[in-house]
């Protein structure tokens, strides 16, 4: 299940980032991802409507690949997995969290930015784990600077990554994916400019195929 994981997010090499402040914009979302090539969505716990919006676009779009970010409680990892969530992100490296996934075979990816919190995740047998705020991290090269002494694990950078700076990390084999909130940004959903969404979803996949093909 997390190999499985770790490859389908790899192929997209985007994931996008979603804060959801209405449930009524999951269907059109996930339709304007799906149009733009981008059928998966990180959808954060952050809001009252993230639980529904998830159960929506799951039940609505079975191709999607949809997970929820900013889990904080176990319950929430229950809450999320019983809407449709497929996997499960959080922000920082919580044991019970990450451990409780396991246990549910539930794919998880902890938010590390140091080797102490990377070494909690290869000794659990994470091969993939998030790092997050990336750019506020030290970026490209504190991720350079881990994967030496941790050869084989690779990273979903999260925070500060856009359209401008997409392509140095794609191009670093220690990246699996991109996490990213400049193609969602919740002003551009409550505003209904979905077709915007779509383009740049496309504009992102470019990015990504000019860089693995």
């Amino acid at each position: 299940m997390f190999e499985e994981m770790n490859e389908k997010l790899g192929k997209f090499g985007v994931v996008p980032v979603v804060v959801l402040n209405d449930a009524k914009d999951a269907e059109p979302l996930a339709k304007a991802l799906c149009d733009g090539g981008l059928a998966c969505a990180e959808v954060t716990f952050r809001t009252a409507a993230a639980e529904e919006s998830i159960r929506i676009m799951s039940e609505n779009h079975p191709e999607m690949l949809v997970g929820a970010g900013t889990v904080l409680t176990k319950e929430q990892v229950d809450r999320a997995v019983n809407a449709g969530a497929k996997f499960i992100v959080s922000p920082g490296f919580d044991p019970e969290i990450v451990d409780y996934c396991i246990e549910k075979n539930v794919p998880v990816y902890p938010g590390t930015i140091t080797p102490s919190e990377v070494a909690q995740g290869v000794k659990r047998g994470l091969k993939v784990l998030k790092f997050f705020p990336a750019e506020q991290a030290g970026g490209l090269a504190r991720i350079k600077a881990m994967c030496a002494a941790y050869v084989g694990l690779k990273f979903m950078p999260t925070g500060g990554i856009s359209a401008g700076n997409l392509k140095d990390y794609l191009e670093c084999k220690s990246i699996a994916a991109c996490g990213g909130s400049w193609m969602v940004k919740a002003n551009m959903i409550e505003a209904g400019e979905f077709d915007k969404i779509s383009q740049l979803c496309r504009e992102a996949l470019e990015i990504v195929h000019s860089v693995r093909g």
